[in-house]
């Protein structure tokens, strides 16, 4: 919001929002400023994020600050073996009253949604949850709802404990716009978390909103404003295409994967204070955009061969477009 208290109407004011909004997340979550910054890019793409990484590196503390700086309504939802659909989505209830059913709805119905551990439930969950994340709706019973707008799911993965889990099918990854590591901190950063949590005087960490719902599609929309020059387009085509085609590679990014790339790097772009994308936004993007949309040959498995691998080899093999002096100004 700017200072008369309205959405940003232009890249330029929107992009001082946005940083504002990381700015304020960081005051919750230590050093992490590039995984951070990741996520918020794919929020203002309107897409939804995999955290995957150990426990206790800060995932649920980064959902929650995003939830609190973007003025959006937080629930999260624990998965387990045994969750159900309507568990997640919410169910009809008969109103003994009333003599009637009426719908209670379940925790998706939210701005911003937690799915703490989302590959521990089982396959009939997840597609509830793959309706929700790629048509912003819940069928129930064969009746439809409408989820609120905004509405982003950040889950959370644990990739070192399988036992009890369910692998996440292609169509779920696919729908992740991208899963981001955390990382553990560095000896510096491990005793600022020490020193704030001392300072506080209490475990939670309250963040005062900077923006609202309204103001987060007023991101958005200035995001869909950030200018893509037909080259850049066509590099992440390019890059998309040679996922396809390399060597170490089973199936390689689809489609989605170079829009992926468009969107995500105009959002990152926003973030940088430029309405138009430069081929170096791509790149900053590009691990976090394909990597999870690859499948190595399962001969491979036992070797280094992984996606983020094959995307690193494209990026270096799949030319550069030279920036036009048209698009980009200073």
């Amino acid at each position: 919001m700017n200072d008369e208290g309205t959405p940003p109407t232009d890249p330029a004011e929107a992009s001082r929002l946005a940083v504002r909004v990381l700015a304020q997340v960081r005051r919750a979550v230590v050093g992490k400023d590039q995984a951070l910054t990741l996520v918020l890019a794919a929020i203002l793409a309107k897409g939804h994020v995999l955290l995957e990484d150990f426990p206790g590196l800060g995932k649920t503390l980064a959902a929650r600050s995003f939830a609190q700086a973007l003025g959006l309504e937080f629930t999260r939802a624990q998965f387990t073996p045994d969750l159900l659909p309507a568990d997640l989505t919410g169910s009809f209830l008969y109103d003994q009253r009333r003599g009637s059913f009426e719908f209670r709805r379940g925790p998706i119905f939210t701005g911003l949604l937690l799915a703490d551990e989302i590959n521990r439930t089982p396959p009939k969950t997840q597609s509830a949850l793959l309706e929700a994340m790629q048509e912003r709706q819940v069928t129930v019973e064969g009746e439809t709802f409408a989820l609120p707008d905004p509405f982003h799911v950040l889950a959370t993965a644990n990739p070192i404990e399988y036992e009890g889990t369910y692998p996440l099918p292609e169509a779920q990854l696919d729908a992740q716009q991208e899963p981001i590591e955390l990382g553990y901190p560095s000896s510096e950063e491990e005793y600022d978390v020490l020193a704030r949590r001392l300072a506080r005087g209490r475990e939670e960490i309250h963040l005062a909103p900077v923006t609202d719902a309204a103001g987060l599609r007023a991101l958005q929309e200035a995001t869909e404003r950030v200018q893509v020059d037909e080259s850049v387009s066509r590099y992440c085509v390019a890059l998309a295409a040679a996922t396809r085609e390399h060597g170490d590679v089973l199936t390689g990014a689809s489609p989605r994967g170079s829009l992926g790339l468009v969107l995500c790097a105009r959002g990152f772009a926003l973030l940088r204070g430029r309405d138009y994308v430069i081929p170096e936004d791509v790149k900053a993007v590009a691990r976090a955009v394909l990597a999870h949309r690859i499948t190595v040959r399962p001969e491979l498995w036992m070797t280094e061969a992984s996606g983020l691998r094959v995307v690193d080899d494209v990026l270096r093999r799949v030319p550069t477009p030279s920036t036009l002096e048209g698009v980009v100004r200073p």
